[in-house]
């Protein structure tokens, strides 16, 4: 089974910035789109960013231009740059595949304070 470890998250005020990376397992990582997924308390998980394997990157309207997100396919890493961070950017960040996705990690929680 896949294996995905999120890490990078913390608490930072609202206007700053964190840097996510995302471990994952499986030797057809470089071939598949990844995504960036978010939980926020109370709510249900959503897509917020997403990359081909090719590096093409896609963002949701509330998050684009503050976030990026990228891959590194030699190391199996994806990042998800978050510059601008607001309070409602809180939340637990997860990564997967855009496609099949059959596990899902622990996150790595996010908090934006006012």
């Amino acid at each position: 089974q896949v294996q995905l470890v999120e890490s990078g998250g913390g608490l930072v005020q609202a206007g700053g910035s964190l840097r996510l990376s995302c471990a994952a397992s499986g030797s057809d990582f470089s071939i598949v789109a990844m995504g960036w997924y978010r939980q926020p308390p109370g709510k249900q998980r959503d897509l917020v960013a997403a990359i081909t394997s090719g590096g093409s990157a896609n963002y949701v309207d509330s998050v684009k231009g503050r976030f990026t997100i990228s891959r590194d396919n030699a190391k199996n890493t994806l990042f998800l740059q978050m510059n601008s961070l607001k309070p409602e950017d809180t939340a637990v960040y997860y990564c997967n595949r855009l496609n099949y996705q059959t596990h899902w990690g622990q996150g790595t929680q996010v908090t934006v304070s006012s």
